[in-house]
């Protein structure tokens, strides 16, 4: 928390200026912060001459290690369906789990679903806990966050994983500060310090150029999220058993800042690219919008999704959703073909794990070839009518 000691205030207000959320006011010559709207940035600290503001960490979490055990995984759904990065995540718990000795728990939460739980045991789960309540039909940050804390308050895992999604970027933060600890966000590895038991998070830093260590070793949980396609799905295993808990929440509606208006599916992608099995992707090389109908029509031929480069999205040459890479989607399918990428590290963090790689580029000293599988040196514009030409037979 922090507050200021009133004793030591001057009110010489220098602290005003650099609070980036307005949080800090005069009253009667002494400031005052905003608790609602202080988000703890520190910003304001050093730059009190007289030291009057204090933040002060909470110990309490940090004193009770004893009481977390096992490992957690955020089972996300859309409408009654587990989304398949949630078995992706069960695997790796298992894993973790395996090594310190301790269960994997899911939790789900939704309304109207039935026979999704028993899923989540027979692809790793030990226990998985239920919340079914209408206020979880539909997405939203404030009633998931509540149901979740509520559940990780009372079963207090050490480690709580969830996917690097659109719903786990939009509320798990969110989570973390009501939590009080640390969160790595998009993780490529996962792995238990042998020595201490601490979660070792591995992430892409710096542009993707190195890859950063991090722990959460003063608070718990341990939660990170982890891209789409990291980790493999343990096989279905219909005979393994668990126990399912149902929990109920009482929701706290006056906190709700959003409300669900309508789901509108995304109609540019026939096959989406984290669950095709073949992609195309253009990138910088096709120069310009118009062209990209050759890569959606090598795409087609294939029956594969279309995917794109940063560069091509940016240019407003295709819709963020077919992004591959870093700050796009992380893919895994059974053949890549890049058509014009040039091989940028923030794109082959997102795509060097497909089981082929098919490059199509004009530059022979393009970066794409040195993780291509097959490498076609020459002009996108004419190989790819060719291929088309040779498929469509």
């Amino acid at each position: 928390m922090i507050k200021v000691i009133q004793e030591k205030c001057i009110g010489c207000s220098k602290c005003i200026p650099v609070c980036p959320y307005q949080a800090i006011t005069l009253v009667e010559k002494k400031a005052v912060i905003d608790l609602n709207a202080c988000t703890l940035c520190g910003a304001c600290v050093p730059e009190c001459p007289v030291d009057a503001i204090l933040i002060e960490k909470s110990q309490e979490r940090a004193a009770n290690f004893a009481d977390y055990s096992g490992v957690m995984v955020f089972a996300e759904q859309k409408y009654g369906t587990i989304m398949p990065i949630s078995f992706e995540i069960l695997s790796k718990a298992r894993e973790l789990a395996d090594v310190l000795g301790k269960e994997v728990t899911a939790a789900l939460l939704g309304h109207g679903f039935h026979d999704q739980a028993e899923e989540l045991i027979h692809y790793g789960a030990d226990k998985v806990i239920v919340i079914d309540d209408a206020f979880l039909e539909n997405f939203l940050d404030e009633p998931y966050t509540q149901a979740l804390a509520h559940i990780v308050n009372k079963y207090k895992p050490e480690i709580l994983l969830s996917g690097a999604t659109a719903i786990g970027r939009s509320f798990v933060p969110r989570l973390a500060v009501e939590l009080q600890t640390g969160l790595t966000a998009d993780c490529t590895d996962l792995d238990i310090d042998p020595d201490n038991k601490e979660l070792i998070q591995t992430r892409p830093a710096f542009g993707g150029n190195i890859m950063a260590k991090i722990r959460t070793t003063n608070h718990r949980p341990q939660m990170a999220t982890v891209r789409h396609k990291v980790f493999d799905p343990l096989p279905k295993d219909e005979t393994r058993k668990g126990q399912v808990i149902q929990e109920k929440v009482t929701f706290d509606a006056t906190k709700f800042l959003s409300k669900f208006l309508e789901y509108i599916n995304d109609e540019t992608q026939s096959v989406k690219i984290t669950d095709a099995d073949i992609i195309v992707t253009g990138g910088r090389g096709v120069k310009c919008a118009e062209n990209f109908s050759l890569i959606k029509e090598l795409a087609s031929a294939l029956g594969a999704a279309v995917g794109a480069s940063r560069a091509a999205v940016d240019a407003g040459w295709v819709e963020y959703s077919h992004q591959v890479g870093q700050t796009g989607k992380t893919v895994k399918p059974k053949i890549y073909i890049a058509c014009g990428v040039s091989g940028a590290i923030q794109h082959l963090v997102g795509m060097q794990s497909s089981d082929i790689i098919i490059a199509i580029n004009k530059d022979k000293d393009a970066p794409i070839f040195k993780v291509a599988d097959v490498g076609i040196v020459g002009d996108l514009f004419e190989v790819i009518p060719q291929l088309v030409k040779k498929l469509s037979r």
